[in-house]
C-alpha cells in the first residue's frame, strides 16, 4: 500500500473564510512531489518480489488524476478515500482515516508513504499511521531491499546512515535521495480511461465519525488568510549611475540604510 497525498498548485489556493481550511475541492491539485520516491520505491519492490502496489489517497473527488497519474508510473490498484466527513482533517484524522483504509484493504505487508508533504511538513501522518495499526514504522529510509521475509533498511541520520532490519508488517517513509522516479508508461497511460477507481466512503471503510474531519483533530489552525499587498510601487528609469542614486535615497528616507 502506498499512501498518496494531492497538494494545491501553486497560485490556486483558495480559503473557506468560515472555517480555515483549504477549499480542496475548487483548488488544482498536483501529487506531493515527495510521494514520488515512494511510489518508486513500492513500485521497484513489487517488480522485485512479485507483489502488487495498491495506491491509497485521502482526497476531495477532483484528485483521481493523481491516481491516475499513479497509475501510470506503476501502480496495480486505485483507491480514493472521499467523504465531506474527512475535510479539515489534521494529521491525527488523516491517519487514522488511512489506518482504517488500511484494514479494510488488507491484508498488507508494507504501507509506503513520502517523507514529508510540500504542503503541510509535518512528516507525522506516516508514523500516527503506523501507530494506529500496531505495526513499526521506519522514516526517512533510502534504500530497502527483501531479505527473506523481511526488509534491509538504510536509513539517513544527522550523523551519517543507519542499516535496519525489520519484519513485516511494517510501514516505511522515503527520502528523495532513495530513488529517481520512472517516467510514465506510455501503455499505461493510453488505458487511463479504462483504469477503475475503488472510492470508499467514511462508512465503508468503517471509520468512526468522532475521529474524523474537524471534529477528530485536536490540533486546528486559528487562522488562514490571502495575503494583501498594499504596497506601492514606483517605476526609477534613466541612466544607471542616476537609478542607482536614486534608489540610495529613497531607501535613506524610509530609514532602511
Amino acid at each position: 500500500m502506498c499512501c498518496l497525498k494531492p497538494v494545491p498548485k501553486p497560485g490556486s489556493v483558495k480559503i473557506d473564510p468560515k472555517t480555515h481550511t483549504l477549499k480542496r475541492e475548487e483548488t488544482e491539485l498536483a501529487l506531493n512531489p515527495y510521494d514520488r520516491y515512494a511510489l518508486e520505491a513500492a513500485v521497484s519492490l513489487a517488480e522485485e518480489t512479485d507483489g502488487k502496489v495498491v495506491a491509497v489517497s485521502m482526497a476531495p473527488p477532483n484528485a483521481k488524476n493523481i491516481l491516475l497519474d499513479a497509475y501510470a508510473f506503476g501502480a496495480d490498484e486505485l483507491v480514493l478515500l472521499s467523504d465531506r466527513a474527512f475535510a479539515g482533517a489534521d494529521t491525527l484524522a488523516t491517519s487514522y482515516t488511512l489506518a482504517c483504509a488500511a484494514r479494510k484493504l488488507g491484508p498488507f505487508d508494507l504501507i509506503v508513504c513520502g517523507k514529508v508533504s510540500v504542503d503541510g511538513e509535518t512528516a507525522q501522518v506516516g508514523p500516527e499511521l503506523a501507530a494506529w495499526l500496531g505495526i513499526p514504522s521506519v522514516t526517512w529510509v533510502k534504500s530497502l531491499k527483501p531479505q527473506n521475509g523481511s526488509l534491509e533498511l538504510v536509513r539517513v541520520r544527522e550523523f551519517g546512515e543507519e542499516v535496519i532490519r525489520a519484519k513485516m508488517p511494517l510501514l516505511v517513509t522515503i527520502e528523495n535521495e532513495a530513488n529517481i522516479p520512472r517516467p510514465p508508461s506510455i501503455r499505461r497511460l493510453l488505458k487511463r480511461d479504462e483504469v477503475e477507481i475503488k472510492v470508499l466512503s467514511a462508512e465503508d471503510i468503517g471509520a468512526e465519525p468522532a475521529y474524523l474531519g474537524l471534529s477528530g483533530s485536536p490540533t486546528q489552525v486559528v487562522d488562514v488568510f490571502a495575503p494583501e499587498y498594499k504596497g506601492k510601487r514606483e517605476l526609477i528609469s534613466g541612466p544607471a549611475e542616476e537609478v542607482v542614486d536614486k534608489m540610495i535615497s529613497i531607501l535613506k528616507e524610509r530609514g532602511l540604510i
